[in-house]
């Protein structure tokens, strides 16, 4: 019988960094030889061996092993709260013979399996760490938040460095506060300025009359109807952008808030063919959906304190911001016959969030690439944005839509 010790652990612990870019440190016997060592210790071929076997089949076979490795293997077998460890788990923790050849997928599983054995040979568990910096606490605080497995969050929470940080939500953010101030000033209004004469005027909102220019089913996110419009968007894009750009990054999340945008525009422009739009709802309620489904769907595993409370309060925000769009829509406009903004790029974004957002939230280690669900939530997606390609081409000659006059 093996036995960890804090020197040993120690030891480990300091090679960390060195294991996970190593190619050698797994045992040098064929997976074949493995296989007969499991089948003899699996003698009903259930596929799975009891911890206490895979003890015994280390003791026995562990010189095989390196020290570190052995390790390892030991804590996950202690640390396992199922109790028992199915073959292919142990094939990705004892081959070598194709690591050079391993998808991404098993990589990173197997470089989660080391840290996580690392992390418990320290008996520490990432909740009761203490002595951490302000900055390592908010990781940690992050990874809770938005991961809903343990070994998610310990492999996220040793691997995040800040770098980069999570610069697309903020520059996105200071973007749309840049404008609003400058639109403030110009028009000297910062409530309801969708009431000014100039405010369609500028290149930013979206506009029926100005379909033709395709930067305006994009650009319309920088634009508000007033500061309260700005806030309640703003507070959801930081409060929850943020932490998801910081676990999934700044590739995956843009493209959920990109087609959130675009998708809120276009759905605009097919079901309510006369209006114009502003502001980011698009974009930020495809995140917020995606992570609340996330949420839900994981609802055991997820560990963020108050979560109930969290979810009442963001769904409070959403419901709040919706309520303002919808009676902002069916105000008597200020210039006629131009209504005012359209409240459908909503709608748009939670439907992009709860199709493509939660595949994309739901897959940490994956490649998107990799999952086929993702592949057909993308070509619905990418058929719906063709079918409004299309409509705004022909269907409004078609269906003779008389539309406001141009800003």
């Amino acid at each position: 019988m093996v036995n960890s010790s804090p020197a040993v652990a120690a030891h480990a612990e300091g090679e960390e960094i060195e294991v996970l870019e190593s190619t050698d440190v797994l045992p040098v016997a064929p997976e074949d030889q493995w296989k007969s060592l499991f089948d003899k210790y699996d003698p009903e071929n259930s596929g799975f061996i009891s911890t206490e076997r895979f003890r015994d089949l280390l003791a026995a076979h562990g010189s095989e092993l390196d020290p570190h490795k052995l390790e390892v293997l030991l804590a996950l077998a202690d640390g396992n709260a199922d109790g028992k460890i199915c073959y292919q788990d142990f094939v990705n923790l004892v081959s070598s013979a194709d690591e050079l050849e391993m998808s991404n997928k098993r990589s990173n599983s197997f470089r989660r399996a080391i840290l996580q054995g690392s992390r418990q040979l320290r008996n520490s568990a990432l909740r009761e760490e203490v002595g951490l910096g302000l900055s390592r606490r908010l990781v940690r605080h992050v990874a809770y938040e938005t991961l809903p497995r343990e070994v998610d969050r310990k492999w996220y929470f040793d691997s995040y460095t800040y770098c980069p940080p999570p610069w697309l939500m903020l520059a996105i953010t200071i973007a749309e506060v840049v404008v609003f101030m400058y639109y403030g000033l110009q028009l000297n209004r910062w409530v309801l300025q969708v009431s000014s004469p100039y405010f369609l005027k500028g290149p930013l909102p979206y506009h029926p009359q100005l379909r033709a220019q395709a930067w305006r089913y994009l650009s319309y996110i920088f634009m508000h109807a007033g500061i309260e419009h700005l806030g309640l968007n703003m507070a959801m894009q930081l409060l929850v952008g943020v932490p998801l750009e910081m676990v999934h990054g700044a590739l995956r999340i843009g493209l959920v808030y990109v087609c959130g945008v675009l998708a809120g525009s276009l759905a605009v422009s097919v079901t309510d063919m006369t209006a114009p739009v502003v502001g980011s709802s698009g974009g930020v309620y495809a995140l917020v959906s995606a992570h609340l489904a996330n949420v839900v769907m994981n609802w055991s595993g997820m560990k963020c304190q108050f979560k109930l409370f969290r979810m009442a309060m963001a769904l409070v925000c959403m419901s709040v911001e919706f309520g303002r769009a919808v009676w902002l829509r069916f105000y008597p406009p200020a210039f006629p016959p131009c209504p005012n903004p359209s409240f459908v790029a909503h709608l748009g974004g939670v439907a992009v969030g709860l199709t493509l957002g939660v595949v994309v939230l739901q897959n940490y280690e994956q490649r998107l690439q990799e999952q086929s669900l993702f592949w057909i939530f993308f070509s619905v997606y990418t058929l719906f944005i063709f079918c409004g390609i299309f409509w705004n081409i022909f269907a409004y000659s078609l269906l003779d839509v008389k539309l406001p006059p141009p800003p």
